[in-house]
């Protein structure tokens, strides 16, 4: 899958949410949005990157930005994750990978040693315009949000 790059139009979508509601990116313009795409809610990774984005949700509303995680989990189990971990962001369910595809952040990826295919863990900052002003792929989940808002000048 080709990765989305600083300057690329970034695809929208459309996307159900956790809160039985949906997310659409266009909706967001004029604000800048962090897209994060993850494996697979409550797990030890997945759940590290989400608490961290909700810790510093403050600070990134701050500076202007919206955070959206996207994973290919059902709707109904974001929701219990939502819940578990007191996310208090959206996360859109995209089952079917026709936004992780467009956005590059699905694909083959190395876990364990073998070569799979799945979600490739991504973060991608869109600009009030709705163009990809950051684009970071095969991010580690530990440190992630930490790096990010170094790099976005977030204190």
């Amino acid at each position: 899958m080709p990765r989305l790059a600083a300057g690329d139009t970034a695809p929208d979508f459309t996307l159900p949410t956790a809160d039985g509601g949906a997310v659409t990116l266009s909706d967001l313009r004029g604000r800048r949005v962090i897209v994060y795409f993850y494996p697979a809610a409550m797990t030890p990774g997945c759940t590290t990157e989400a608490c961290d984005f909700r810790d510093s949700l403050a600070a990134l509303q701050g500076a202007g930005f919206a955070v959206v995680g996207v994973s290919p989990d059902p709707a109904d189990k974001l929701a219990a994750f939502v819940e578990q971990e007191s996310l208090t962001f959206p996360l859109a369910s995209d089952p079917e990978h026709a936004v992780l595809e467009a956005w590059g952040a699905w694909g083959e990826k190395k876990n364990y040693g073998k070569t799979v295919v799945g979600v490739i863990r991504s973060t991608v900052v869109v600009d009030p315009d709705g163009r990809v002003e950051l684009a970071q792929y095969n991010v580690k989940a530990t440190g992630h949000v930490a790096k990010l808002r170094r790099d976005l000048k977030i204190a």
